[in-house]
């Protein structure tokens, strides 16, 4: 932990940016908690559940492929300002699901607030690079992982307890609120990296990372190991585990939080343990841990206080997976194309996610069990452990050094 304080406290610019995601992600969870008790409240089927987390990915697909020229052609705080304010009136806009007839502006607005966040989650992973490198690069990634399985954490079981006393509504405008303080700290913020505004149109700049990619394979071979990483998208399971198993337990809104809070438990204390033992050689039993966790999950799915105990381990190797393999791809790619490179990776690593919530949801409608879906995702994590192997046997991957 001694190294993230130690980051934190001579990178002015990191300290104040992982400020904003801490404040923004903790406020992001009011609502997603509160999205998912109102589709449970209003008794829509597996699909519909599977579909609205199959949206919280596909945003960021569809403008993936524009957002990275973008970003290497827009100052990143005028660009990272617009898209909060995106956020904060989507969020607020929420307030105005009220039945099941208004599932269409649902979409819309989680279609809208998601591209945002995904956008502005990829501005600020292709600014990292330009103000850090190596080992402080690798720990920022880390620090960033930490600090959204942190908010998590507290913001969804603090969620589950607010929209269970005060309701959904509550949830949305408390979210807003927490944009809002963010958008206010970045405004203040002063970014001094350099930037080159490039003279080639979006297109001919998505042509240039085409050829990019074609001359050097090793960066999409990179992009879709971190794709892997995608299966962890786990939203729709849990809400289905909520609505299949513990409805007559425990209220629907407590049991989403404490059962991803249990999780982000995991993704925040693995990193602190694991971070000084991984390398690219042990990155592979990594994998296969992670497979594992699953399949235990599976295995007590059925009992909601052993399925607390089993979300713990599953997040212990999840963020360690995302850090390591979104630095590999930073260090393996030339600086002129990071917006453009983290934007496809970005794309790739929610079609995992999105194609990992539609599959749930198409086999549970399907009359495959839960536990099923569950060991099927695990076995994931095993193939992603082999071709990790794969990669670095023959590939030319710089490693983190």
């Amino acid at each position: 932990m001694n190294q993230y304080l130690e980051l934190l406290k001579n990178e002015p610019i990191l300290r104040r940016l992982s400020t904003i995601q801490l404040i923004a992600y903790f406020g992001a969870w009011f609502s997603n908690v509160a999205i998912y008790t109102l589709l449970l409240n209003l008794n829509v089927s597996a699909g519909v559940i599977a579909f609205t987390a199959m949206l919280h990915f596909l945003a960021g697909i569809v403008q993936a492929p524009f957002s990275g020229s973008i970003i290497d052609s827009v100052k990143p705080k005028n660009l990272m300002l617009s898209l909060i304010a995106v956020e904060i009136f989507t969020t607020l806009f929420l307030i105005l699901i009220n039945d099941i007839n208004d599932l269409w502006l649902l979409y819309i607005l989680i279609l809208i607030k998601m591209a945002a966040a995904s956008f502005y989650f990829t501005t600020e992973m292709s600014l990292l690079p330009k103000i850090l490198e190596g080992k402080k690069l690798q720990s920022a990634n880390e620090l960033h992982s930490i600090i959204w399985s942190f908010s998590y954490t507290l913001g969804m079981a603090l969620s589950g307890f607010v929209v269970y006393w005060l309701g959904v509504k509550v949830a949305f405008i408390l979210d807003a609120f927490m944009f809002l303080i963010g958008f206010i700290l970045l405004y203040k913020l002063e970014i001094t990296v350099e930037f080159i505004k490039s003279k080639e149109n979006l297109l001919e700049m998505m042509r240039d990372t085409f050829r990019y990619l074609k001359r050097f394979p090793h960066a999409i071979h990179l992009m879709l190991l971190h794709a892997f990483v995608g299966l962890t998208a786990f939203d729709a399971l849990v809400a289905l585990m909520v609505d299949t198993y513990y409805a007559s337990i425990i209220a629907t809104s407590l049991a989403l939080g404490l059962l991803h809070a249990s999780r982000a438990v995991g993704l925040v204390i693995g990193p602190i343990f694991l971070s000084k033992y991984v390398n690219s050689k042990r990155m592979v039993y990594i994998f296969i841990f992670q497979g594992l966790a699953v399949w235990l999950w599976a295995i007590l799915m059925k009992d909601f206080y052993l399925s607390l105990f089993a979300s713990v381990i599953v997040g212990l190797f999840t963020t360690t997976l995302w850090s390591y393999t979104y630095t590999l791809l930073q260090k393996n790619i030339e600086q002129k194309y990071y917006g453009r490179i983290v934007a496809y990776n970005d794309m790739l690593f929610l079609c995992s996610a999105a194609f990992t919530s539609f599959m749930i949801g198409f086999l549970a409608t399907n009359d495959f069990s839960l536990e099923f879906i569950t060991v099927i995702i695990g076995l994931g994590f095993i193939i992603g452990a082999f071709y990790f192997a794969w990669i670095f046997k023959t590939q030319k991957i710089k490693d983190i050094s």
